[in-house]
């Protein structure tokens, strides 16, 4: 257990930090199922209009550090990939 007042404070930092690190990833790997679940089922329509909200959690992501930028465009480079072959 932190002793100083400065461990505690980075403490409760630390703690507020993971969570909403957690939250942010856990979105984007959400978003990312909702895509390969329409891919899976062949609808075309509906993951050509995913896709771009699914682009943005990838940029958010990688911007705030949750996913590095190559990560990202790897990602994004793929879907797009599995999008397109239906």
């Amino acid at each position: 257990m932190p002793i100083t007042k400065s461990a505690k404070k980075a403490l409760r930092q630390s703690k507020k930090r993971k969570k909403r690190n957690s939250q942010k990833s856990r979105f984007l790997k959400d978003q990312i199922k909702s895509l390969k679940k329409l891919v899976a089922v062949k609808d075309k329509k509906g993951a050509l209009a995913l896709l771009p909200k699914v682009y943005k959690a990838i940029d958010k992501s990688a911007k705030t550090n949750i996913i590095k930028e190559n990560a990202a465009a790897r990602i994004k480079s793929r879907l797009t990939k599995t999008v397109n072959k239906l």
